[in-house]
């Protein structure tokens, strides 16, 4: 069935306001794009309007492909309240965001740039990545785009603007004969043999050529600017690079988007994609590490002759001062702490080092020209907008203060006497919680947010019991 055989009333998704003038923030030039996408694609069967909830889950609507030009004229409707959902979609009513308000709609307005095909798709179908506005065109700073946008604006009053690009790691896991969940198997596990890590195997790749060349031919498509592929530390794991992005916006949208590429490509191909932190006890977690540097009118920061060094060991040190207080941004879901273990290839302490991936914060071997800081926290399932507002707030705090950082760590740092990174969930809501900076950080509105969705989580996980409780003392 034709999709806009089924949905002919446009006024079920769109903004209708006609006693008011909504402010359009929009750049100006989006039309004429907007245009030429139509012409080059006027059998567009269906456009996919897509908002990143505060736990990075992909929300939205599907409208009529002739809706595109509509969509960016005046908007989708969807509600404030989004923003207050659990990871399980249910709403979390001490966040204050849902009936007691009126659950009211907010305006939610398109990324000009991310109107893209999308490949996978069995009709012929584009997406767009929303961000919420309220209707006098204020931007909705629980939408985590916003907040992120407020972060760099900071470092513009500061007088530095970042470039970043993230890595992502994902296991591909075999047809399950019933619910994924029930005893998942990663790809290339069920050989026999000692568990093979084959990392870096070119024969992992090779044997994936057809899905490896549909997300190579996805991610051009989509404007992703997807780098290089390589077969991880675990069965049937892979991670996919980004480039450099001067804008952090971007960069977090790119992150957000080839999530979703990953996981479309993955269910063509008859595979599950995942991006859970901590799939299995036995074999190593998903990190989203994220390469950052600053730069000012004079290029980048930690490049200068001069003072570069220094002014890295600053932003090293702010990265590490802000760390405790920052987990939650970095490792936001339940299953994300599992991952802050030993024997899960994440680092476990609070420290950096030159060339050294055992750290937090690893500085790479580079030219003095591509000096940077790669933070490796993160889990792969974290909100990537969130990741950057951590990793920027430490940064600047840094640069700021200018304190100096520790020494660096030379060799294993699980065998060195560290401060740990927390592995309990709550420990780091408390952190978070009582936090000034990082309720600067993200905003008083977003800090609330995210802390009472964060508590009601653990609680549900918490209420939960385990088939280990029950083999153990039933």
């Amino acid at each position: 069935m034709k999709f806009r055989k089924i949905q002919k009333d446009q006024s079920a998704y769109m903004v209708d306001l006609p006693h008011q003038t909504l402010e359009h923030p929009a750049e100006p030039g989006w039309k004429k794009n907007v245009e030429a996408f139509l012409a080059e694609h006027p059998d567009l069967d269906t456009v996919e309007v897509v908002l990143p909830d505060t736990n990075g889950v992909l929300r939205g609507k599907w409208l009529p492909g002739d809706a595109v030009e509509k969509v960016f004229e005046g908007g989708v409707a969807l509600p404030f309240s989004l923003f207050g959902l659990d990871v399980w979609g249910r709403e979390v009513e001490s966040t204050g965001m849902h009936i007691e308000t009126g659950d009211k709609d907010g305006v939610c307005w398109p990324i000009p740039e991310t109107l893209k095909l999308v490949p996978w798709a069995e009709r012929k179908t584009a997406q767009v990545l929303l961000s919420m506005y309220d209707r006098d065109g204020v931007p909705f700073l629980s939408d985590p785009r916003h907040v992120l946008k407020r972060m760099v604006d900071k470092l513009a009053e500061f007088g530095v603007t970042a470039s970043c690009a993230f890595e992502l790691e994902f296991y591909l896991l075999e047809k399950s004969d019933g619910d994924w969940t029930d005893q998942p198997k990663p790809l290339f596990s069920t050989q026999r043999g000692p568990a093979r890590q084959n990392m870096y195997a070119l024969s992992d790749l090779e044997a994936l050529l057809p899905l490896v060349d549909d997300l190579r031919r996805a991610a051009e498509l989509q404007g992703i600017p997807a780098d290089a592929a390589v077969s991880e530390a675990a069965p049937g794991q892979f991670e996919l690079n980004l480039h450099y992005r001067r804008d952090p916006l971007l960069a977090a949208d790119d992150a957000v988007l080839l999530r979703r590429l990953v996981q479309g490509v993955a269910r063509k191909h008859n595979l599950k994609a995942s991006f859970m932190s901590k799939p299995f006890v036995e074999w190593p977690g998903n990190g989203m590490h994220v390469h950052v540097s600053m730069e000012d009118e004079n290029g980048n920061l930690f490049a200068c002759p001069e003072n570069g060094a220094e002014r890295l060991g600053h932003a090293v040190s702010g990265l590490l001062e802000t760390m405790p207080e920052a987990l939650l941004l970095f490792s936001s879901t339940f299953n994300g702490f599992r991952r802050m273990q030993p024997g899960s290839y994440a680092p476990t302490s609070i420290c950096w080092g030159y060339d050294n991936r055992s750290v937090a914060l690893r500085i790479p071997a580079s030219t003095p020209e591509a000096a940077r800081i790669e933070h490796r926290i993160a889990g792969a399932d974290a909100n990537p907008y969130f990741v950057l507002v951590g990793v920027l707030a430490g940064m600047l705090e840094g640069l700021q203060s200018k304190k100096n950082p520790p020494a660096p760590v030379v060799g294993n740092a699980y065998e060195k006497n560290h401060k740990r990174l927390t592995p309990w969930m709550d420990e780091a809501i408390d952190a978070f919680e009582a936090s000034e900076r990082m309720k600067e950080a993200v905003g008083p509105e977003m800090h609330k947010v995210l802390t009472e969705i964060k508590k009601e989580e653990m609680n549900e996980f918490g209420r939960e019991i385990s088939s280990l409780e029950r083999q153990t003392y039933l």
